[in-house]
């Protein structure tokens, strides 16, 4: 099998102007560094793809929609050099999306957890199922929903945030997510959120793709400070993940 981190990846399909990018881990799709570099760049390339007016970004299986970032690349980071990369990680794909020109749909079949939610957030229009439960858990091991909480904290105000941040090993259901304004809609079946999900898509690229782009302008308006904000971010991440707090907290998370 060889070392799980080294496995998933990133698929692209593109037909009637849409572009469907799903991403795939083994473990319940949380993702290494090495995959949400791939999913960011491929972001960025059908944001500039002339042959795409819409994107539908998706995770592969049934389950989980994403675990967050990878536990085993976590406990291995010993500097803070490879901290700051590892947390840069989800801020690339945050960013990549914020930047995108294209309308992005988000289609979250399952549990979505701290980097998981961080993504959900970073689309312009997301529908889930019912099990599309979601958890800010960073706070659990020590550290905090740092780069992730501007797209989170964008997406649903800061009260909710804090609420997601601060009980950290408490799941909120996908009916809180929708109330709060995380999911646009939330369906019984993966087989409804998936007609929904073709229906808008479908709509969208039939429509002017120039008032698409302007429309994605304007919905991200203030957030250009995010590059830099993103890695300040990433920092902050990085330092306390060595600290030895951190380091006691992941090991007994490790054995549970």
């Amino acid at each position: 099998m060889g070392n799980p981190v080294e496995q998933g990846g990133v698929n692209v399909s593109i037909e009637n102007n849409i572009a469907t990018i799903e991403f795939y881990h083994p473990l319940s799709n949380s993702l290494p560094g090495k995959v949400l570099q791939e999913l960011a760049n491929t972001i960025t390339e059908e944001g500039n793809n002339d042959e795409v007016t819409v994107i539908i970004l998706k995770s592969a299986g049934e389950k989980a929609f994403c675990a967050g970032a990878s536990f085993d690349e976590l406990i291995s980071i010993d500097n803070l050099e490879t901290g700051k990369i590892f947390f840069n990680g989800f801020a690339n794909v945050i960013n990549a999306a914020r930047k995108c020109p294209k309308i992005i749909i988000g289609r979250v079949q399952g549990k979505a957890v701290g980097g998981g939610v961080g993504m959900a957030s970073a689309t312009d229009y997301c529908i889930a199922t019912k099990f599309a439960s979601v958890k800010l858990s960073e706070l659990a091991i020590g550290i905090g929903p740092f780069v992730v909480g501007p797209a989170v904290e964008r997406k649903i105000g800061t009260s909710a945030m804090s609420q997601l941040a601060i009980n950290a090993t408490e799941w909120q259901t996908a009916q809180w997510a929708k109330e709060k304004g995380l999911y646009s809609e939330v369906y019984d079946t993966t087989k409804e959120m998936d007609e929904a999900i073709a229906k808008l898509a479908n709509t969208l690229a039939n429509s002017n793709p120039e008032a698409l782009q302007m429309l994605k302008k304007i919905f991200w308006e203030g957030t250009e400070h995010w590059d830099e904000l993103l890695q300040k971010r990433a920092t902050i991440s990085g330092k306390l993940v060595l600290s030895d707090f951190t380091r006691d907290a992941i090991n007994k998370f490790k054995k549970k």
